[in-house]
């Protein structure tokens, strides 16, 4: 793309080649929240009953645009004891770490604003920068809940990044190489190459990954910084209008960038697993559009699964969240990069392709039982029972007949 604006005098090149890219990524980050807003509402709506999102208007999505016209209609206010300039500088702040992350994310083979050595550490070290915005929002808004809620964010950010990086040193390790780029392209294939199926430790690792990642997003069950029934709302109880928004664009943003990360890292990228070639080598731009389209849906497809945790699991505590990741998620992340390195080093090819075998075929089992299972069950069940886990629990509603 580069190529387009040869005419250009030097440095004028990469200016304008810049904005672009700058201009393509803000539209895809903010198309994707509001795509990603729409989505939580239904899972939500799905999982908890609410009646909105599933029968206000087409698909809910008059109560998606209710609420983007409040945003950007609503008055934006500062308390009187905030730091003005602080106040509104940190919502940017955080939406620019979660927008840099995208530079160096591969959406295909070579599509990628810009191409680094180091991707893999890159994109977790700027999204781990997005909790300055926080604490700067809880320091500026001279807010003591505010305050409260962007230090536990910080604390609890802090922590979980640690096993975040092991997990993530566990497939560099298989791959020989920072460049996300050539892990990506190291798992052409099909479905069995991906570094997912490479060893059990590997398969561990991004279990423990998605979910460190999840907390370090502020997802629940660990969104203890925005525990409205603990700390009002959080660090950001005294934003409003257009910059409250900024944050929650800055949290969807985040979730897709680690969501992406682990694509490339464990799930074969923007491979489909079905075809043993490039497509983009073999059909063009056909092959390009493919591969984006395929690792949009393996992103959107974990951000999904990040909605569902939030709608199905409970609150921890902050001691929980804290004890949760120093005593089992460190311990076990430090067990797995043991394991992989003796993984490597002493066991046989032979082994290796079993496991390969083995894991990948158990895995798509699996995936064909769960989609049998949500084709063939009922979306919803008869009034006064209960659905899943709880099918024939008796109810009050049951004992009245």
């Amino acid at each position: 793309m580069k190529d387009l604006f040869s005419f250009l005098p030097a440095r004028l090149d990469l200016v304008a080649y810049s904005l672009v890219i700058g201009v393509v990524i803000v539209s895809f980050i903010a198309g994707a929240a509001s795509i990603f807003v729409w989505l939580e509402r239904k899972v939500s709506g799905r999982i908890q009953d609410r009646l909105g999102p599933t029968r206000l208007g087409l698909f809910g999505l008059p109560q998606m645009i209710a609420d983007a016209i409040k945003l950007l209609t609503k008055e934006d206010t500062s308390p009187d004891v905030a730091d003005k300039f602080l106040f509104k500088l940190a919502p940017y702040l955080a939406f620019c770490a979660s927008f840099v992350a995208f530079v160096s994310l591969p959406f295909g083979e070579g599509i990628v604003a810009y191409e680094l050595n180091v991707a893999a550490f890159f994109v977790l070290a700027v999204l781990s920068s997005e909790i300055f915005g926080v604490i700067l929002a809880g320091y500026a808004s001279g807010s003591k809940w505010s305050l409260f809620g962007g230090i536990r964010e910080a604390a609890q950010v802090v922590s979980y990044e640690v096993p975040r990086s092991m997990c993530v040193l566990i497939p560099v390790i298989v791959a020989g190489t920072l460049n996300l780029n050539t892990i990506g392209r190291q798992q052409m294939g099909f479905f069995w190459e991906w570094n997912l199926f490479h060893d059990p430790f590997t398969f561990c690792a991004f279990v423990i990954f998605f979910i460190v990642a999840t907390a370090s997003c502020k997802r629940a069950p660990f969104d203890l910084a925005e525990a409205e029934s603990e700390l009002v709302a959080g660090f950001h109880t005294e934003y409003s209008g257009l910059r409250w928004s900024y944050f929650f664009m800055a949290e969807y943003a985040s979730m897709f960038a680690v969501s992406g990360a682990a694509s490339l890292l464990f799930l074969g990228g923007w491979h489909t697993g079905f075809l043993p070639f490039e497509a983009s080598a073999s059909w063009g731009w056909g092959g390009h559009i493919l591969n984006v389209l395929v690792f949009i849906s393996k992103c959107s497809l974990l951000v999904m699964v990040m909605m569902w945790m939030r709608w199905s699991l409970p609150r921890l505590r902050i001691d929980q969240v804290m004890m949760t990741c120093l005593k089992y998620f460190l311990p076990i992340s430090c067990v797995l990069l043991l394991g992989v390195c003796v993984w490597e080093l002493f066991v046989p090819s032979v082994v290796e392709l079993g496991w390969r075998y083995l894991s990948a075929a158990a895995c798509a089992l699996f995936m064909l039982g769960l989609v049998f299972r949500l084709l063939t069950g009922p979306l919803t069940m008869p009034r006064g029972q209960l659905p899943g886990a709880w099918a024939g629990v008796e109810t009050p509603l049951m004992k009245a007949k």
